[in-house]
């Protein structure tokens, strides 16, 4: 079972950007998470089509189950 964190932020257009990041620690400490979202936000790390990134929206951890199909 693969896990993901998912970030979302609002850039300048009010869109909802998300970055994503394999393999969270778990138990996911919450303060960390915003702590480390604010800190993109400050920093400016990343940018998106719809501009800078200016506001945290949400976080969320994602984990998906994938189970291949043998094909003859």
């Amino acid at each position: 079972m693969a896990k993901k964190i998912e970030m979302k932020f609002e850039n300048q257009d009010g869109k909802v950007v998300t970055y994503s990041l394999d393999n969270p620690v778990e138990p996911v400490d919450a303060i960390a998470v915003q702590a480390a979202m604010d800190e993109i936000i400050t920093q400016n790390a990343f940018t998106s089509s719809g501009g800078d990134l200016v506001a945290v929206k949400s976080a969320r951890i994602v984990e998906r189950n994938v189970l291949d199909i043998e094909l003859a």
